[in-house]
């Protein structure tokens, strides 16, 4: 298919994973896409047609990397916010794997544990806010940037933001499912706010999925977490890119401030 012929796109954390799958469905859809990412390298590797060096918790970073996609294409029609974190330094992560694994061995071993699992009370300030600036600030930031693109184009366009249905069933790190929920109200009122400027927004807001930020979960977890799905595995990145294909192109014309959930029926949005 050809749904996105003539059109550009920039798609945020497009150097591995989600990002690099949405760049590539978007590229075979006829767009032409641009990859940001923090890793140069990455980026480059994604294929894309124009690799921009960005970090999106950072306001000036993405009003340079936009403006040198819309100066390569001349237009600028789809902008994916699909880059975050789970983890940061400081954030409890480590107390958090270490007790998780200590009562998992308990259990295994005797059938029972004491041990509390818990991240909060090990999170800094740091831990807190570096995850919130990059899964917050950056879609914030991005959609900012492309809307005043567009106004001053006069076109209209698509904005997708990538969040989780973590968001909804509250499972998670307290500052990666705060992040996830806040995207959803962002999108939510984006919609309502661009709606006279025909900038669509709307949010894909997968469940499990096969990507770099498992890698740092423990096995017996996603185990666990496969289980918990109908479908009996994990998202393979491509399938949330086709989520992200659907809304970026006329087939979604109408559609604007929904979240479409991808998530192999893990929870009831």
């Amino acid at each position: 298919m050809n749904r996105l012929q003539g059109r550009a796109a920039i798609v945020t954390g497009a150097g591995r994973g989600i990002g690099k799958a949405i760049v590539e469905r978007l590229a075979a859809e006829g767009a032409q896409v641009a990859a940001l990412d923090m890793n140069l390298a990455d980026a480059q590797a994604s294929g894309a047609a124009l690799a921009i060096q960005c970090n999106v918790a950072d306001s000036a970073s993405v009003a340079a990397a936009v403006a040198q996609a819309r100066a390569a294409f001349g237009r600028l029609d789809i902008a994916v916010s699909n880059a975050g974190i789970g983890q940061a330094a400081k954030d409890g992560s480590e107390q958090f794997y270490g007790a998780m694994a200590q009562r998992n061995a308990e259990l295994a071993e005797k059938g029972s544990s004491d041990v509390i699992v818990d991240q909060l009370i090990h999170m800094e300030d740091e831990g807190w806010a570096a995850v919130l600036a990059v899964n917050i600030n950056g879609p914030f930031f991005v959609a900012r940037e492309f809307a005043r693109v567009l106004a001053k184009d006069g076109n209209p366009g698509s904005i997708i933001t990538i969040s989780s249905t973590s968001a909804q069933s509250g499972e998670g790190s307290p500052h990666y499912v705060t992040s996830k929920a806040a995207v959803i109200g962002l999108t939510r009122q984006l919609a309502r706010e661009l709606a006279p400027r025909k900038i669509r927004v709307n949010a894909v807001a997968p469940g499990p999925t096969n990507t770099p930020i498992m890698q740092g979960i423990p096995d017996d977890w996603i185990k666990s977490m496969e289980a918990s799905v109908p479908l009996g595995r994990m998202a393979d990145p491509s399938e949330v890119a086709a989520a992200v294909a659907f809304l970026a192109s006329d087939d979604a014309s109408f559609v604007t401030g929904s979240v479409l959930v991808a998530n192999g029926g893990s929870y009831n949005f």
